[in-house]
């Protein structure tokens, strides 16, 4: 597996303090962002501690299956989870933050994404792009439930109400997702401060452009604060220059 990366979080225009977080750990082939809440640098402390946890606790090993990623993936998010609960008790200051997850681990040629929250995972593959997790969130139940359209949900007063995060109760399930990778892909995650100043074709156009992954990044950021910068702004690009040969899943562990 040959792969480049590239990130950067960005405070926005409107907020004083940033409460997201990332990691990119390339040679575990580990990508995670992280969207704190709960003011007070709350947010930050739960983002941080999310994106840290998950990191110490997802140390797949060779050999595993699908179920066994699968389930440490469950159980680093659930542990992140404990953590910043026990913390939202224990400390007042910290009550009522949380934070979301989604966390990218390449395999020789395939990926999976754990994710909590609405911050997103795309794959752009052959030029389309596409939307690998979904929003738990308000107004995506809307959607799914045919109240709303797409377009109606990006500008309902609601758009930034979770259904789900890490920390704000005793358990959380994460979604999961596996999907094949080819050479050529392009994984993007980021947090709703990016997808909820550009829409997908904003992120499309940017994305297929002709462009080296760190001047993408910074073009997805200054495009969502030109829209606005109403949060803070998280990206993380992944580009799979090449693909293992088929001799078994194992976990990546060099980029």
């Amino acid at each position: 597996m040959r792969f480049s990366c590239a990130a950067r979080t960005d405070v926005g225009v409107v907020r004083s303090g940033n409460e997201d977080s990332y990691l990119m750990l390339s040679d575990r082939g580990l990508f995670i962002v992280a969207d704190g809440m709960g003011g007070h640098a709350a947010g930050e402390v739960a983002s941080d501690m999310a994106t840290r946890i998950l990191a110490e606790e997802y140390r797949p090993v060779r050999g595993m299956s699908d179920d066994e990623l699968m389930s440490q993936m469950i159980g680093a998010i659930r542990s992140a989870n404990e953590a910043i609960f026990r913390r939202t008790l224990s400390e007042h200051d910290k009550r009522g933050m949380g934070t979301t997850v989604t966390a990218l681990h390449l395999l020789p040629r395939r990926y999976l994404i754990g994710q909590v929250g609405d911050s997103r995972a795309y794959l752009l593959r052959r030029g389309v792009l596409s939307q690998v997790t979904k929003d738990h969130s308000y107004v995506q139940e809307q959607v799914d439930a045919g109240r709303l359209t797409p377009e109606e949900a990006r500008v309902h007063p609601y758009a930034n109400v979770i259904t789900r995060c890490v920390g704000s109760s005793s358990d959380v399930v994460p979604d999961l997702f596996f999907g094949t990778l080819e050479a050529g892909d392009l994984l993007l995650l980021a947090s709703d401060g990016l997808t909820g100043m550009l829409d997908d074709e904003d992120v499309h156009e940017i994305v297929i452009a002709e462009l080296q992954l760190e001047e993408m990044v910074d073009a997805l950021i200054a495009g969502a604060n030109h829209r606005g910068g109403l949060d803070n702004v998280t990206t993380i690009l992944v580009r799979i220059e090449e693909v293992a040969a088929p001799t078994g899943e194992v976990p990546a562990m060099r980029a």
